[in-house]
């Protein structure tokens, strides 16, 4: 069915009881207020609110119902849907409660069942239900919006009341609000597809709590997200009820690290409270794009400015001096005690017109520009309101106001808002909302990218011999090889002069280790000696193996040549609950847990996107080559890194693992040790 019936409909029946103070009342009220002409009322009394007239059934109305809003006991709902099903309404919000959120989840069956059985696609139950503004149909226990182009999908009816009231506070127009409460049948993914091509909806806001078929959810992001930008509030950024692994990247791996990876992946734009939801939505709906990061910051004072601009460096844009060009032609207009360099600083004298010239001129060397305007009690501020909207429309880049006392402030804020010039309580919650901006750009530039790999392996094997989870280390060795991940040759050995023999032939000097599924740290219990140069040494190291091994079921030892000194990097494999198999990247060695400089994917990746993983991590510059150094082969061990994100596809038995350390040299990558789990 096209869901713009619902969101779109001619007629609405409210079903439930319509004595005042009654849900069915409530929402009657909302649907007239907003503008929605042929509201109807279906209860066994038949009663009326207002001009909307009530019936005793869907049967008695003098025109069909394209929409059905329910609010009447949960007992009654499926049979209320029965009978809208026979009656040709195709499209319903259940406000009624009492379903699976309450453990009534068969009740919940039932509602899908009929509503499948009829074609009839609906929101709920147990929501806020929804507004569609330009449509004039308030369908919503919550507030009633202005008219606009944000669009917002929660999983909380409440929450989605508090947004919908600080933006009518803030003069910010709503497309449409979907409370979809236990969704039942239409869930965020449909509702986020639904809104992908909705010309109503510039931007598409998310509050959630839990996260639905982490997967899916990341592919319907990316694909709207090519089209329109997506921002998210997601709650729940504590690690609480996250398993802590034996592996260094499952203790690594957090829930919301990992949520916030995802969301990165798929092209999201990811926001900490409501406030900065509407601060980044509102600069979405209002500007037009930003086709870089630099931004002039043009103020009146100069430690305003001067905050702005640390936190627009902070965030990733770039406040660079202004050219000398732009300067000369500053000085043209500019007082002489004018600061031009960029924060561009006119003064507690600062004209109206002099911001008009100063922002025009300014944006000849910038993407973006913030106005900040701190006025005085007894000075109008409608001049530089009529200056900042002027150069707006002049260069036709995005300008962000900052607007602060003076006799006609609030006057001024809504000049602003109706030239299409969004206003923030100061310079740093503009700068936020900018940078969304810039972000959602350099995302678009990518938007052909697929979020994830989506080849599978031809042929999915089993990394484990029946009844066990942990791979010794010379057969994680070998499954690394085999799947194309470099590692040095290796000897393994369960006797002493078996281990003498294989390690000639492999060549002195070499390192040991222990070998045994109940030792997961070897270097913390010694299980690790370096530098074995002769015979003597290989057996005298055997035998200090086989001690630390007594009573851990002892296997014997591998040995490998000793290897070269390269920068050590943690390659990581864990699994979330939501999204699956997650690729962690880092630097490694016996400090991985201690700096936790450390970045992840939901895997597989693509070697493109291991080259980002490992651009991301703050020690990134070291790999570049420090001091002289030499750079490391990124290339190598990006291919590293794409193909272990494969492992878990190739044997879906693989719980966890990592590489740790991996050696990567000027030239080529190895892992020099490596740790598999099962499931």
């Amino acid at each position: 069915m096209d869901l713009n019936v619902m969101f779109h409909p001619k007629s609405v029946a409210v079903f439930g009881s319509a004595g005042v103070g009654k849900l069915a009342n409530v929402l009657a009220n909302r649907l007239l207020d907003g503008g929605m002409n042929r509201v109807y009322i279906i209860n066994p009394k038949g009663e009326s609110v207002r001009e909307a007239k009530g019936y005793t059934s869907l049967s008695e109305l003098p025109a069909k119902a394209d929409l059905a809003v329910i609010a009447s006991p949960a007992k009654t709902v499926n049979d209320i849907l029965e009978n809208c099903g026979r009656s040709g309404v195709r499209a319903a919000v259940i406000i009624s409660s009492g379903f699976s959120e309450v453990g009534n989840a068969e009740g919940e069956r039932e509602l899908t069942e009929t509503a499948r059985k009829y074609g009839i696609r609906f929101i709920g139950p147990n929501c806020a239900g929804m507004v569609c503004t330009h449509a004039n149909l308030v369908a919503t226990l919550e507030t009633s919006p202005p008219s606009g182009g944000i669009s917002l999908i929660s999983q909380s009816g409440a929450i989605g009341g508090s947004f919908m009231s600080l933006a009518a506070d803030d003069g910010v127009g709503i497309a449409k609000f979907i409370s979809y409460g236990n969704g039942g049948d239409l869930t965020v993914l449909d509702l986020l597809r639904y809104l992908k091509t909705d010309d109503e909806t510039r931007v598409a806001a998310l509050y959630l709590e839990t996260i639905p078929s982490g997967r899916e959810f990341m592919h319907a992001v990316h694909d709207v997200s090519a089209v329109k930008p997506v921002v998210i509030v997601k709650s729940g950024r504590t690690n609480t009820g996250q398993r802590a692994a034996l592996s260094h990247t499952g203790s690594m791996a957090g829930a919301d690290v990992v949520c916030d990876s995802a969301m990165r992946q798929c092209g999201a734009i990811r926001v900490d409270t409501l406030q900065d939801l509407l601060d980044v939505c509102k600069a979405f709906a209002t500007l037009p794009p930003a086709r870089g990061k630099r931004v002039s910051i043009v103020t009146n004072s100069g430690g305003p400015g001067v905050m702005t601009s640390d936190k627009a460096e902070t965030d990733g844009l770039l406040v660079e001096e202004t050219s000398d060009c732009v300067k000369a032609k500053l000085r043209e207009f500019l007082p002489s005690f004018a600061g031009i360099r960029n924060p561009i600083d006119l003064t507690v004298e600062g004209t109206g017109e002099q911001y008009g010239q100063a922002i025009t001129t300014a944006l000849e060397d910038s993407d973006a520009a913030i106005a900040i305007y701190i006025g005085t009690p007894y000075l109008d501020a409608m001049p530089v309101a009529r200056g900042i909207a002027s150069a707006a429309k002049k260069t036709g880049k995005p300008v962000a106001a900052v607007m602060q006392v003076g006799s006609d402030i609030n006057e001024s804020l809504i000049y602003l808002r109706k030239e299409g010039i969004p206003c923030f309580p100061s310079g740093e919650r503009a700068v936020s909302s900018l940078a969304a901006l810039a972000r959602y750009e350099e995302k678009l530039l990518r938007s052909n990218e697929p979020c994830l790999v989506v080849t599978r392996p031809a042929d999915v094997k089993k990394a484990f011999p029946e009844g066990e989870n942990r791979l010794l280390e010379p057969v994680a060795m070998k499954l690394l090889r085999e799947n194309g991940i470099s590692v040095p040759d290796f000897v393994f050995s369960s006797e002493e002069e078996q281990a003498v023999q294989a390690v000639r032939e492999l060549g002195y000097p070499v390192a040991v280790k222990v070998v045994s599924p109940q030792i997961v740290h070897k270097s913390d219990c010694g299980g690790v000696m370096l530098n074995i140069r002769n015979d003597e040494e290989l057996r005298d190291s055997f035998r200090r193996m086989a001690k630390i091994g007594e009573g851990r079921d002892f296997k014997g030892i591998v040995a490998y040549p000793m290897l070269k000194p390269g920068k050590e990097i943690i390659i990581g494999l864990t699994s979330d609950p939501c999204f699956g198999p997650m690729i962690a990247f880092g630097m490694g060695g016996v400090y991985a847990e201690v700096l936790r400089d450390i970045t992840f994917r939901v895997a597989p990746v693509s070697q493109n996107e291991a080259i980002k993983m490992i651009k991301e991590i703050k020690m990134y510059p070291l790999l570049c080559g420090v001091r002289g150094e030499a750079p490391v082969d990124m290339n190598a061990l990006a291919e590293i890194i794409a193909k272990f994100s494969m492992l878990p596809f190739i044997y879906p038995d693989i719980r966890e693992a990592d590489l740790n350390p991996v050696f990567v040299y000027e030239n080529g990558a190895m892992a020099a040790d490596v740790r598999i789990l099962g499931k």
